[in-house]
């Protein structure tokens, strides 16, 4: 089992605080093995076995205890008498009213709970109805490059040589002369941990993304929400993944199933898209008027949880990998924490504004610049900003690097692994 420290570090820092700890993100994103990272972190500090409790509602064995009376009845009575008492509850999300026995834990015994889940009553916006002012909450998202790359090292076959050592120095000379074939690999198969554990062709790492997609689907979106138009649905996702990367609204995909025959109202649209964010497939990412300073409520953006998903569902292509690139670094800002938008200036946009406490970071990303037609576009809608926050071309071509007026060039592979934002 490979330590995600970035996840574990942050969640040991709110242990034995009176909230509730959740864990929440796409499934298989590896959300049930960091909270068994954090029972061992208990462990090694002297926390008893019988002074931790865990429940796995994946489990057949607990299909008894999917009521939060059940569950409640349950667990008090295996609680410490005499000092705290650890609960970890795994796909929480299963259980009916769930939060009700979470609050009741709170309230009536000395309890640290830790939780996961994969769903919609996972979304802060649902927690918050019934948790306010008691849960902290964590975003779980599939492998970042630099865990990815800790994966191949781990459980790549012995005749591939990865010459690399940790923690990583990306700026010293040649660290490891695989890094940008690797990142076109990690492009390719994506970071769910699953499809890094042994050696997987593409086309069996897309059937095991596959089924995380219909599980996701047709689990948490159709059968919970009672979907009766289930190809609709899944054609709205199509149509999202083939737009990654590009601004499009409801009355876009309305018009275009409509060209199918098929005809949706764009509320209903905007209701199949919510439930796709609500179970974490996509991310819906806004565009903000760097001039007016306000986020615009139209034509946005939507990215998916993971580069394998959209191959899994409408395969690999090349003329992909410039939307795929968009998507892999918008993932790695919302893992760093940065609330991420769409630059709108007069006449065009800059792919990406970042802003953390008062940080802010402006990002173009580009598959390569083969002109200098491409490169003066890129660079310009940079120099259009006026202000001296950093700024960032990000590409996947060879080329000299440096800064052009201020404005940083690097490969997308070293971007990920930078440790300067």
């Amino acid at each position: 089992m490979i330590l995600r420290p970035n996840y574990v570090e942050k969640v040991m820092a709110y242990v034995n605080t009176p909230f509730v700890k959740i864990l929440s993100g796409v499934r298989r994103s590896g959300k049930s093995t960091i909270l068994k990272m954090i029972e061992a972190q208990l462990r090694e500090r002297g926390i008893a076995e019988d002074k931790i409790l865990v429940y796995s509602f994946d489990s057949l064995a607990l299909e008894e205890l999917k009521t939060a009376k059940r569950l409640y009845d349950e667990v008090k009575g295996k609680l410490s008498k005499d000092s705290k008492t650890y609960l970890f509850f795994d796909e929480i999300q299963e259980v009916k009213d769930w939060e009700k026995a979470v609050n009741s834990f709170m309230t009536d015994f000395d309890v640290d709970i830790y939780v996961t889940g994969s769903n919609s009553r996972m979304m802060s916006s649902e927690i918050s109805t019934y948790l306010t002012g008691r849960y902290v909450q964590f975003r779980v998202f599939p492998l970042s490059f630099e865990e990815y790359l800790m994966f191949r090292k781990e459980y790549s076959k012995p005749e591939f040589q990865f010459p690399i050592e940790f923690p990583l120095e990306i700026h010293a000379p040649d660290p490891y002369k695989n890094i940008h074939s690797e990142f076109a690999r990690y492009l390719r198969f994506g970071g769910f941990p699953a499809i890094h554990l042994q050696e997987y062709t593409q086309e069996e790492a897309y059937a095991i993304v596959h089924d995380i997609y219909n599980s996701t689907i047709f689990t948490d979106i159709v059968k919970r929400n009672q979907i009766r138009k289930v190809d609709q649905l899944e054609r709205i996702v199509k149509f999202a993944f083939d737009n990654i990367g590009r601004t499009f609204s409801a009355a876009s995909i309305s018009k275009y199933l409509k060209s199918e025959r098929r005809t949706i109202d764009n509320e209903t649209v905007y209701n199949y898209l919510s439930k796709l964010e609500s179970a974490f497939i996509l991310h819906r990412c806004s565009r903000y008027d760097l001039q007016g300073k306000e986020i615009l409520k139209t034509q946005e953006k939507f990215y998916t949880a993971d580069p394998a998903m959209r191959y899994s569902v409408l395969g690999y292509t090349p003329d992909s990998v410039a939307a795929m690139l968009e998507n892999v670094v918008y993932l790695e800002l919302l893992r760093r924490g940065y609330e991420v938008y769409i630059g709108q200036l007069a006449d065009g946009e800059i792919d990406f504004v970042a802003t953390h406490g008062g940080d802010k970071l402006y990002i173009q990303v580009t598959q390569e610049i083969n002109s200098e037609k491409t490169g003066q576009r890129e660079y310009d809608r940079l120099l259009n900003v006026w202000d001296n926050y950093p700024k960032y071309v990000l590409r996947t071509d060879e080329f000299a690097g440096g800064n052009h007026e201020g404005i940083k060039s690097m490969h997308v592979a070293d971007f990920l692994l930078s440790d300067e934002y």
